[in-house]
């Protein structure tokens, strides 16, 4: 299918609402997809893909199996080390879960969330089309990066590499240990 016609596609979708945001006040760092894959809408969980890597990457840096909690411990985990989850989009339309198939996005509040989230440092873009949000979250906080996609869909970096990326962004912040 040629990108103008899954773009048509996606226009005639259903207009698709995102996930609230995970933090608390201890969040430092904030992760940014950009919407919820349709098995995460479905789940009403974050990252719900089986093939999505953020879990298993989250457990390596952690040194805790995540993926073996229920999702209410895998977040209660994740916000106590300081770290948060949230979209860029609030909703889109969408035919499936790519990214590239977005159309007619609305932007989450991020602003309102950063002035929230008083220790805030950092927001990490998971991905490339989280990132395009860059020049909006730059000043929100001290620290904004793009990281490679835990998506299936990013196979041209493997799950090691993925890792050393994410291990040097997350440990600048002491939520986990450094290589």
């Amino acid at each position: 299918m040629t990108q103008q016609r899954r773009l048509a596609t996606a226009a005639e979708s259903p207009r698709l609402e995102g996930l609230p945001p995970v933090v608390d006040a201890r969040t430092r760092v904030l992760v940014l997809g950009s919407f919820p894959s349709r098995a995460s809408l479905d789940a009403g969980e974050y990252y719900a893909h089986p093939r999505n890597q953020f879990w298993p990457l989250l457990s390596e840096l952690f040194e805790v199996d995540l993926r073996a909690m229920t999702y209410a411990r895998r977040l209660e985990t994740m916000l106590a080390r300081g770290l948060g989850i949230w979209d860029v989009y609030a909703s889109c339309q969408r035919e499936g879960s790519l990214d590239r198939a977005i159309v007619a996005a609305q932007p989450n509040d991020l602003p309102a969330l950063a002035a929230r989230l008083v220790r805030l440092e950092a927001m990490l873009h998971n991905g490339g089309e989280s990132a395009r949000s860059l020049r909006l979250t730059r000043g929100l906080c001290d620290v904004t990066e793009r990281l490679p996609s835990t998506s299936p869909a990013n196979a041209s970096w493997s799950f090691a590499r993925k890792v050393l990326a994410w291990r040097a962004a997350l440990a600048r912040h002491g939520l986990c240990a450094a290589v």
